[in-house]
This record gives structure tokens, C-alpha cells and sequence, in this order.
């Protein structure tokens, strides 16, 4: 088999790939890079699946991460959410460990912003942040209610100084049928100081 070669020298320096490559469905639509951001948005269209990618996410102080939907355009962030919220946590000092459900983080047929994050996530220690993953099903669907998960890691303190790992998993569905426009990733207040998010969209 003959061997297939980048049309560049690194991986990150790719502008162009050989024909014989394949990409498959899986197509970077969108990034945003903050900076002090207030949020970080994004439209939503025809895929089936929306796939985002959450690397170093750090606020200007300890904060929880936090989502919200759109249906007009972005006018409003307000979408009824039903969803699930389960964590497992460790501590540096390895004093205590941790694995359950979080009803304090669940939505019921709410409006409310979606917490991402089990409590803050560090924003007044510079080395801590959040990275992490989120999936939508089929936003566009004018059919059935809108499937989402995901799974963030992020540097906490539970007690206020201990830095402790969290593994947050998070699921549920937009109760809506209308399409969804947009999504809104927010810190509970003040902004992102910097972080990446990647938008990838699946047929």
C-alpha cells in the first residue's frame, strides 16, 4: 500500500490534505477564543449532531460554567431544559473522594441556565481551568424535543482550599419542538478570561 503523505511538515501547520484522504462528516464549523468574554454563542443549523469542545476554560474568578438555548435567533436564552447531573471527585491531597447524583444542578422543566460544573470552577488560581465535551442531537428537528450531554473535568475547591478533580456528567433534553437557533455558554457572572471553544457539525 503506497504511503500517503501531508502536504505540510507538522500537524499544525496542515492547510491542505491529499485528496486520497477522506474527511468524513465530521466539519469544523465554528470556534471562539475568549478573552474577558461576557459569553462565547453560537448558531445552530441542519446537523444532525452538534459536537463542542471545551479546552481551558478559566474565569476571571471562581464561577460556575453554564449554557442556555435559543429558538429566535438569539433574541432569548430561555429554552425549558429537563436534565441530569451525576459527578465523581478527588481531591490532590487524596483526603477524600467522591461519586453521586447532584439534584442541586438538575433542571426540571426549567428555564434556567444549565450548570456544567460541580460548584466553581477556579478562576483565582491561574493554572486551574475546565476542558470538556457537549453533544446536541439534531437541533433543527421541528419534530421531537432536543437530546444533549456532557462531560466536563475542571479544577475545584469543595472546601473552599483543597484543589480537587471533578468529573461532571450531564444530560437531559430541550422540551421544545421548535427549532434551536443558538446556544449561549456563560460564566454565573463576570467572564471567560480565556479558554477555546470548537464546533463541530455531524451529518
Amino acid at each position: 500500500m503506497a504511503l500517503t503523505k501531508l502536504n505540510n511538515n507538522g500537524i499544525a501547520g496542515v492547510t491542505a490534505l491529499p485528496s486520497s484522504i477522506a474527511l468524513g462528516d465530521m466539519v469544523l464549523v465554528s470556534s471562539a477564543t475568549a478573552s474577558s468574554s461576557a459569553s462565547l454563542s453560537f448558531t445552530l443549523g441542519d446537523y444532525k449532531e452538534y459536537q463542542f469542545y471545551f479546552v481551558n476554560m478559566h474565569p476571571d474568578a471562581d464561577r460556575f460554567f453554564k449554557f442556555n438555548f435559543s429558538t429566535d435567533s438569539g433574541s432569548n436564552y430561555s429554552v425549558s431544559k429537563t436534565t441530569t447531573f451525576f459527578k465523581a471527585r478527588h481531591y490532590e491531597s487524596d483526603a477524600s473522594y467522591e461519586f453521586g447524583y447532584e439534584a442541586g444542578y438538575d433542571l426540571a422543566n426549567s428555564t434556567a441556565d444549565q450548570t456544567l460544573t460541580e460548584g466553581n470552577v477556579e478562576g483565582n488560581d491561574n493554572d486551574a481551568s475546565l476542558s470538556g465535551s457537549m453533544h446536541i442531537f439534531n437541533p433543527s428537528s421541528d419534530t421531537y424535543v432536543k437530546h444533549f450531554m456532557a462531560n466536563i473535568n475542571q479544577l475545584g475547591k469543595p472546601d473552599g482550599s483543597t484543589r480537587t478533580t471533578f468529573n461532571n456528567y450531564i444530560a437531559g433534553y430541550a422540551n421544545t419542538t421548535s427549532a434551536l437557533t443558538n446556544i449561549k455558554f456563560v460564566m454565573t457572572s463576570g467572564t471567560i478570561d480565556s479558554g477555546t471553544i470548537l464546533c463541530y457539525g455531524i451529518n
